[in-house]
Parts: C-alpha cells; structure tokens; sequence
C-alpha cells in the first residue's frame, strides 16, 4: 500500500487539469451549438435540458490521456511511474470515446438527428473492438481469467475467456450509457466503481493499473465540477461508452470481474430494468414493470427529485463497492 500516496497525487493532478480545461471546453461547445437533443418519451422534467452541451465525455477523456501518455514517456528517462499495461485500458478508454463521439455527432448534426447511430451499427462496432481487447488481454498482457472468493489462485477459462470477456466489454460499456439519463448520476457512480478497483489492483500489487484508476477518477470528479444539478453540460456517448468500456477492461485485469454485478450494481440494474420493461410489455400486451426505464426515471416519476435519485443510488453503490472489495480479502 505504499504505492497509494502517488495514485492519490494523480488523482489530484488530474482533477485540477480537467477543471482548468472545462470552461474553454465549454466556450467551444457552446460556439459550435453542440447542445442535447431531449427524446420526447423521457420525463417532462428533462425539457429544460434542451440544448445543454453535450460530448462532455471528452473533458475527461482528455485529461487521463494527456497525463497517462506523459508518465508512460517518463519510462525512457527511467522512471518506473506507468507500465505498458495500462495501454490497453487507455486505448479502449479513446477508441470507444471516438465511436461515442460519432454517436453524439449523429444525433446533433447527422442523418438521425435527436437519434444518433443506428443501435445495429454501434452494436457490431463495439463488440469487433471488444474482440481484439480480448484477444489482447488474454495472448498478450496474459491477465488473470478469473479470481474466485475463497479460492486460491486463478481459474483457467480457456476459449471461453474471449466470448466472456466480450460479453463484459460491450454489456458494461451499454449499461454506463443507460446510467447517463441524470446530472451527475453516471460520473458519480463510474467514479466509485474505479476506486473500487483501483483499491483492488493496489491490493494485487497492480500499481499501474491503480495509478490509471485514480487519474480517471481525478478527471471523473473534475468532469462533475461542471456535470452537478443543474448541469452546465453532459458526457454524452463519448463519456458513458468509453468509461462502461474501460470499467470491463479493468475488471478483467484485476480477473475481479465476477464482483462485476456488485461493484456496478446501479449500471447493471439499469440494464436489467430495460431488459425486464421490454420482456414484460411484450408478454403482457402492453402493461409497463416500470413506470419508465431506466430504472432511475421510474424513481423520478414516483416522486424523487432528480437530486434524490442521483444521492441516493450513490449511497446504494458506494456499499455496494465496498463490499465488492471486502469479497475480495476472503
């Protein structure tokens, strides 16, 4: 653990760079009218959102590059601050950031406008990236394939590990998209997943891996600065894709991902209140589970302020994270 007081600093560095960088960002947003377009079936509430600057994902994203990059080229002066190894998060962090920017640009200035990327067409890019992390993760950083609490040592899951690690990469990167429907709601409760496994990398002896954690929890929590109710702007898809992404890669790395379902347990219950809404309207002719889905516009629509629902699903993930950890010291 002593490794902790300079992924702490990192943390520290980063959020100071992202705050720093935010009102230009902001500036050049709102030049470009670069605003939300609100879908007529979310809540009412969400009207006076219209025109909000939206790709914000990118005031992060920059930031945790610029910073990881940088200590990654200290190395050629000798400096052991990062290894290769966070190249791979680091990369899945940027493509899937630029498929979510093609995604908001879509849906502010294509074709689609107020529908961005055709669901088919961003499903089948995201799962051909999945594929080659994978394959990456499993032939060439040969991480661990699974941890199991209780057991000692890693558990071999051959081929299987690649549809595995796919299923992980695409479904968490879909699940943090569907957590983005509230101010601060997504950035707060990727912020807590990432301490939650930066803590766990540190405790594996995975110091670069926790050190990248924590820069991208310094960027999530200098992108709040700007993203709290009532937001100045939103991560768009180029933020809640890359950061679902990234989150399954660092699960997997830590080979934790089994702790997946706790650790996120509000983007992996958002994902299951769609699933459930859609299987239930069909086998019932038209009745609705939810009130709305996601999840968290059934809690608005049963009377939280949007406030309450954001404070409250942290609370709920904040626990839950801390028991993904404590699982992890069986």
């Amino acid at each position: 653990m002593n490794e902790t007081p300079l992924a702490l600093a990192l943390s520290g560095i980063s959020f100071m760079m992202t705050v720093i960088w935010g009102p230009p960002l902001l500036r050049i947003l709102k030049h470009f009218k670069i605003g939300k377009l609100i879908r007529v079936e979310g809540p009412d509430s969400h009207i006076s959102k219209m025109g909000t600057p939206t790709m914000g994902g990118v005031m992060i994203i920059a930031p945790v590059i610029l910073l990881t990059l940088l200590l990654n080229a200290a190395s050629l002066l000798g400096l052991n601050v990062l290894g290769r190894s966070v190249l791979v998060p680091l990369g899945t962090l940027f493509i899937y950031a630029a498929l979510g920017m093609l995604d908001d640009w879509e849906g502010i200035r294509g074709a689609r406008t107020g529908l961005g990327m055709r669901a088919r067409t961003k499903f089948f890019l995201q799962v051909v990236i999945a594929v080659f992390i994978s394959l990456t993760l499993k032939y060439i950083l040969d991480v661990p394939e699974m941890f199991w609490p209780g057991f000692n040592g890693e558990i071999s899951l051959g081929i299987f590990y690649i549809p595995i690690a796919v299923f992980i990469i695409v479904g968490m990167s879909n699940a943090v998209n569907l957590t983005d429907g509230l101010d601060g709601l997504a950035g707060l409760i990727s912020a807590t997943c990432f301490i939650a496994f930066g803590g766990i990398a540190l405790l594996q002896g995975q110091i670069f891996l926790a050190r990248f954690c924590f820069t991208l929890v310094g960027g999530l929590f200098g992108f709040l600065w700007f993203n709290v109710h009532p937001a100045q702007l939103f991560m768009g898809d180029t933020g809640s894709l890359a950061l679902g992404a990234t989150m399954g890669v660092v699960s997997l790395m830590t080979g934790q991902w089994l702790l997946l379902p706790i650790i996120a347990i509000i983007p992996v219950s958002e994902t299951l209140s769609v699933m459930l809404q859609v299987f239930f309207f069909k086998m019932t002719g038209g009745r609705r589970l939810f009130k709305m889905s996601p999840l968290h516009h059934h809690f608005e629509l049963s009377g939280w302020s949007e406030t309450q629902v954001v404070q409250r699903f942290w609370l709920v993930s904040l626990i839950a994270s801390i028991i993904g950890i404590s699982i992890t010291l069986v």
